[in-house]
């Protein structure tokens, strides 16, 4: 009696589930299928395979999100049914999810069955899954068959002879199909089938199915053949026959890229390092360039720009005999013609890698031919992420040209910038200053840039202004608290006493962000004196800054200077005759009591 009610007890919470996958509430049928593990850890390996798996598959209906869970858990699964030698009990649910109508179903059930299929002896496989693959193939509904495309490389290379010619056939039919998104799920994946099969077959039976479906009438199908192609022609590299690749890609290739589709020509431009590096040196240099230069200068942007952001890599795959006299005389005019560009992607994507030409084509074509490109794009170029793109590889000219050479050409460009007469144009030299300084060191940025940081705290701007004050936060946090002492805080301190109050403003807001990385040493020492000095400022807005900036600082400062120096100076402003001023101060009074009560190892020691 008493087994018969652990047995009973032990199977009542599967029940529970088994009811849930059953039930109308959806997210009930998920939580379900995610415990799938569970009901199986606990019904065992044969029942799983003789009660829970057939379940499955007669209530495969039900709702995207619950068949995709189901999918990926069975994924999983072959523990659950006993191991490998039972996992062909797998194959029917997931035959039926993968003829689904739904996409991301149909995918997580081929990856589930591709993963199986590792786990398949060659008689199970032979017997069990290429009849599914069959089944699939040539199903009546589309869904089945794009899900069939899939399946044939994880199966080809362990199964017969002839087994592998008629899968071949099969993937033939499907390259064939009358429906598009089938012949698309077959160029998707013939590169992939291409890797297994035998390069005789390749030669004779998977390259005219590539060469059909990359002059197949929808563009959508010839824009994925481009895959394969890169795959093809890879392999027939690797089989070392140039002329094989010659013979069998290129044809296809010229007439990708001259498609009439500008997105087929947008996949060959994307796609154009990864098929130079498939068809080797010598066609590279004979064939590709032309058609690079083609792209280029292709009348879609979309086109040009994926064309451009390849430059940089195309050029250093050319061989080195005759890179450069390639690069100059073929690539470089179209490389001026980027520059002039209507389109600001165009430009955005060439600044992305021009500078990197400079390594390749050495220091004397760089400063007679490509700098005048990169002033161009600095001062002719209103697109802030073409000036970003050119500023962040300056480190790729400096090591080719030398810093000498680079200070008299594109660093005048960046100072005429830095002093334009509009505002944002100012604005935005300021946001790439860190990154120049981390590029030129500091003593060159010291020489050349660091007048500029100060100037721009004076602006009559206060955008420029702001911006500049969080300019020397990131400064000083880049070259650290001894450059601040030597170069920032003596020009910051001196405006506490400026004619103008602004900048007497702009001095409390420096010490507000240079307190912190300045550490606090210099706090203490160098920027809280120079706060206090301005606590009897006979402007109002500058007295009560001076509270703000107080309480801002003193988590920075040492732990005498609060009672000695903060405390007092808020106290003096608490009776000041202005009620903002008074009201400033005691909050800053409230809020550095408050803080000292709940922490009092807050405030940093000395």
């Amino acid at each position: 009696m008493s087994a018969d009610a652990n047995s009973e007890d032990s199977l009542y919470p599967i029940a529970v589930l088994i009811d849930e996958l059953r039930n109308d509430d959806v997210q009930l049928r998920l939580n379900s299928i995610k415990k799938l593990s569970t009901i199986a850890f606990a019904l065992g390996t044969d029942r799983t395979r003789t009660e829970l798996i057939p379940f499955l598959t007669d209530t495969i209906y039900d709702e995207d999100e619950v068949l995709l869970a189901l999918a990926e858990q069975l994924g999983q699964f072959t523990a659950m049914v006993g191991g490998p030698d039972h996992v062909c009990c797998l194959l029917p649910p997931l035959e039926s999810l993968a003829s689904v109508e739904e996409t991301v179903v149909r995918d997580k059930a081929t990856e589930s069955l591709r993963l199986l299929a590792a786990q398949h002896s060659v008689a199970d496989l032979e017997s069990q899954f290429v009849p599914l693959i069959r089944r699939l193939s040539t199903g009546d509904w589309f869904t089945s068959r794009t899900s069939a495309c899939g399946l044939f490389s994880v199966a080809y290379p362990r199964v017969s002879t002839s087994l592998k010619a008629e899968l071949r056939g099969h993937f033939r039919q499907l390259c064939q199909d009358d429906t598009p998104m089938v012949r698309r799920a077959a160029a998707c994946k013939l590169g992939e089938f291409a890797q297994v099969v035998e390069i005789e077959f390749l030669k004779s039976d998977l390259i005219p199915m590539f060469v059909n479906l990359a002059s197949d009438e929808q563009d959508s199908v010839r824009l994925l053949a481009v895959d394969g192609c890169v795959a093809i022609a890879r392999l027939l590299t690797k089989n070392g026959n140039p002329d094989d690749t010659a013979g069998y890609i290129m044809p296809t290739l010229k007439a990708s890229a001259e498609d009439k589709s500008w997105r087929v020509r947008f996949m060959v431009a994307e796609k154009f390092t990864d098929l130079q590096e498939a068809v080797g040196e010598e066609l590279s240099k004979t064939e590709l360039v032309g058609h690079f230069c083609a792209l280029l200068k292709d009348v879609e942007a979309e086109v040009r720009a994926a064309a451009a952001h390849k430059v940089k890599d195309f050029c250093q795959l050319l061989p080195a005999d005759c890179r450069e006299n390639l690069i100059m005389t073929q690539l470089l005019p179209c490389v001026k013609d980027l520059v002039a560009d209507p389109n600001q992607h165009v430009k955005s994507a060439l600044a992305s890698v021009i500078m990197g030409l400079s390594p390749i084509v050495g220091k004397t074509h760089t400063v007679e031919h490509l700098l005048p490109l990169y002033l161009s794009q600095l001062k002719a170029n209103e697109c802030p992420e073409v000036r970003l793109n050119i500023i962040s590889h300056l480190d790729c000219v400096n090591e080719v040209i030398g810093i000498q050479e680079l200070s008299q050409s594109l660093l005048p460009a960046i100072v005429e910038l830095a002093e334009d007469s509009k505002w944002r144009v100012r604005l935005a030299i300021i946001e790439y200053m860190p990154l120049l300084a981390g590029q030129l060191g500091v003593d060159f940025f010291n020489e050349k840039l660091a007048y500029l940081c100060m100037a721009w705290l004076v602006d009559h701007v206060y955008a420029i202004r702001e911006a500049a004050t969080l300019n020397l936060k990131k400064l000083v946090e880049q070259f650290g608290p001894d450059w601040a002492k030597n170069t920032v805080i003596p020009k910051v301190a001196k405006m506490a006493s400026d004619a103008n109050y602004l900048h007497r403003m702009t001095c409390l807001f420096c010490v507000n962000v240079l307190a912190e990385p300045c550490g606090t040493e210099l706090a203490s020492k160098l920027l809280l004196p120079t706060v206090i000095s301005l606590t009897s400022d006979s402007v109002a807005n500058v007295r009560f800054n001076v509270a703000k900036t107080l309480q801002k600082i003193f988590p920075h400062v040492e732990t005498t200077v609060l009672q000695m120096q903060i405390k007092p100076s808020l106290e003096k402003l608490l009776v000041d005759s202005d009620f903002d001023v008074r009201y400033f101060a005691s909050e800053a009074i409230d809020a550095i009591s408050n803080r000292v009560e709940q922490a009092p190892n807050a405030i940093a020691t000395a």
